[in-house]
């Protein structure tokens, strides 16, 4: 059933977790503002290119692509300096060096800005506690303290919750949910490496490709 006026702010990376979060939004019947970010990120040019596939598959009417150059030169993460290679192995310990220093908090915090301004009521976030590569913005708890600092920064009249309907999915249960769904998942990038065809070597590969595996399903994207 549609909502009438319902609006949802739904951060698409153009990967798997984000894109299956806006799809549940959907679902849920709320209008979605799609907004996505290019921060220097290795996979920049074909993660803005997922996105706006993926935007045209849900039919979104309204987008924002907002540009956030400062990651790169606070660097500090393989994602966003090319001289820290990306971790090929599977065993990285702790905190691993793909983490981008509190980019979920920035993310959150312009995305307030853009929810109090069109009105919205949600914003959707695809983060992975339980499967994920051990990012600390990715907890449950980080984005409930998020949500909680929002509500003090904004308005008193704006009401924003922060929906992260994969917080405690794993991988394989995330395919599953995509594929009731039928996201576009070969619209979908994971990879941190590579932008023609994903690496399968990366963190974020080793991830999805289990995912699938899990769920006896194929990966729909091309592998090296």
């Amino acid at each position: 059933m549609k909502l009438e006026n319902k609006k949802a702010i739904c951060i698409m990376s153009g990967g798997m977790d984000s894109t299956l979060g806006a799809y549940m939004v959907k679902e849920m019947g709320y209008e979605i503002i799609a907004l996505h970010f290019n921060y220097g990120q290795r996979t920049m040019d074909k993660e803005l290119s997922c996105f706006k596939k993926i935007c045209d598959a849900l039919d979104v009417k309204k987008s924002y692509v907002l540009d956030l150059d400062f990651f790169s030169q606070i660097g500090a993460s393989a994602l966003t300096d090319k001289s820290i290679e990306v971790p090929t192995n599977g065993v990285e310990e702790g905190v691993p060096v793909t983490y981008v220093p509190f980019r979920n908090g920035i993310f959150l915090s312009i995305s307030s800005a853009l929810a109090e301004k069109e009105g919205a009521e949600i914003i959707s976030i695809g983060v992975v506690q339980e499967d994920s590569s051990g990012y600390p913005d990715c907890t449950e708890s980080f984005i409930a303290s998020m949500e909680k600092s929002i509500s003090l920064g904004t308005k008193d009249e704006t009401k924003i919750k922060i929906y992260m309907p994969l917080v405690h999915l794993s991988k394989s249960q995330i395919v599953e949910q995509a594929l009731r769904l039928n996201v576009p998942l070969e619209l979908t990038w994971s990879c941190y490496k590579d932008e023609d065809k994903a690496c399968g070597v990366c963190d974020s590969c080793r991830l999805r490709l289990n995912g699938f595996k899990r769920a006896n399903a194929k990966d729909p994207i091309e592998y090296k």
